[in-house]
């Protein structure tokens, strides 16, 4: 175990060493204290959700592996979040995802029957925890799903089916957001489109466009609930050669309509920076943005984030364009190789390294040397930023806030798995 005295030793060092260069370490912990990730619940479970969780998953989603543990019931999957949120610096989200409804009456539902209501089970958690909740339309793994097609479909019944899911989704989310004081952000993706190339690019469009006002037609105080929309290049299996929703399509959606535009790094090509979206995003609109961090290897498939370029890129981005407080991050990944409690941490503790990285540089200086056009300073500087002693901040920052520093929450995921996880097999 890390002793506290030398987590204080080693920080002094490093605080002494990044104001020799005009950074406030203090200040860069306080900042990242703001930030709040919103965790995904799906990682917990492999998306079955509660609705009817032996519904083979379809549209594009798919979970590999069968690590020992998974939860299978609300108070199974809530133990496995509080214990995740118990090894996280800082006070975070919850994002759910309609098929997570908890019916009172414990029968199953159809995405379409779902109420409001069926959401007090998460609510009463999320009081209990204090903390928020953001939720996902469910836009697949259900029958309704035909060729690849929902609200983009030219079945007017099966576009109707999900207009009205869409419109409930709102609903849901307004009233998660009403009982808790706080805004629910909810999220909008659907994997409408082709395997092989269309003849007709347009037409899939203009329905979607169609759909998507019909589902907007109500307003809802925006303190309560706020909807973005998230584009994708591809899926897989299904939509490998058209995307109904590209990023193009819900960038223009959100910027014309005022709504929320969702960026998920897994959802570009390998080659594309991520991390330059967002000043091109921005100048044109007064809304926000919903950041999904992911890690795509060479495509969706969403494995858990680690500390890599794109992430440090990502988070390098809306720190030097000071963007955070316009920009709500949340976790999008599931893997069942590995302990589903142990992902979310690793992730989320990923994603708050990645940002306290970027915040302890000396940005203005360096802008600075930018406009005077030094560009020899500004590449000396931040190359000797990456072996500055930010890992003692770091686990300072995790000290302050009573979560294990280094590899001790290891521990703590072992003893969980012995006394609560693999009981469950």
């Amino acid at each position: 175990m890390v002793k506290a005295e030398t987590v204080d030793k080693a920080y002094e060092i490093a605080k002494e060493r990044y104001a020799e260069v005009g950074v406030d370490t203090e200040a860069a912990m306080k900042r990242l204290e703001t930030v709040p990730l919103s965790l995904h619940c799906w990682q917990g479970d492999d998306i079955h959700g509660f609705l009817n969780p032996e519904q083979e998953l379809t549209g594009g989603i798919a979970v590999t592996g069968d690590y020992p543990g998974v939860a299978r019931t609300p108070d199974e999957l809530t133990s496995d979040l509080h214990e995740a949120l118990s090894l996280i610096p800082g006070k975070h989200r919850v994002a759910l995802h309609m098929i997570y409804a908890v019916a009172k009456d414990g029968k199953k539902k159809d995405f379409n029957d779902i109420k409001p209501e069926d959401f007090d089970y998460w609510i009463d958690w999320a009081k209990k925890e204090g903390i928020g909740l953001d939720n996902n339309g469910t836009f697949f793994s259900h029958p309704n799903v035909k060729d690849n097609m929902t609200v983009a479909s030219p079945d007017k019944n099966i576009r109707d089916y999900w207009i009205q899911h869409g419109k409930l989704t709102r609903e849901v989310s307004n009233y998660i957001g009403e009982q808790l004081g706080q805004t629910c952000y909810n999220n909008f993706w659907v994997p409408d489109g082709f395997k092989d190339n269309p003849i007709d690019k347009l037409t899939p469009r203009e329905r979607m466009l169609a759909s998507l006002d019909e589902i907007e037609a109500k307003d809802y105080p925006e303190a309560n609930e706020q909807d973005s929309f998230e584009g994708k290049l591809f899926g897989a299996p299904g939509i490998e050669s058209f995307t109904v929703g590209s990023h193009e399509f819900y960038q223009y959606y959100a910027i014309t309509r005022q709504k929320l535009w969702t960026i998920d790094a897994g959802h570009f090509h390998p080659t594309e920076d991520v991390s330059d979206k967002f000043a091109s995003y921005f100048p044109f609109t007064k809304k926000d943005l919903f950041m999904h961090v992911s890690r795509p290897v060479r495509w969706d498939s969403d494995h858990t984030v680690i500390v890599d370029d794109a992430l440090l890129r990502i988070t390098r981005s809306l720190v030097r364009d000071n963007l955070l407080d316009r920009t709500h991050i949340g976790l999008d990944f599931f893997d069942a190789t590995i302990n589903r409690v142990a992902a979310w941490v690793v992730g989320a503790r990923a994603t708050q390294k990645s940002l306290l990285q970027a915040m302890l540089a000396p940005i203005d200086q360096l802008k600075q040397s930018e406009y005077n056009a030094d560009f020899t300073t500004r590449l000396i500087e931040t190359e000797e930023l990456k072996s500055m002693p930010f890992g003692a901040v770091w686990d300072k920052f995790c000290q302050d806030h009573n979560v294990p520093v280094g590899f001790d929450w290891m521990d703590n995921i072992h003893q969980y798995e012995k006394d609560v996880q693999f009981k469950r097999n």
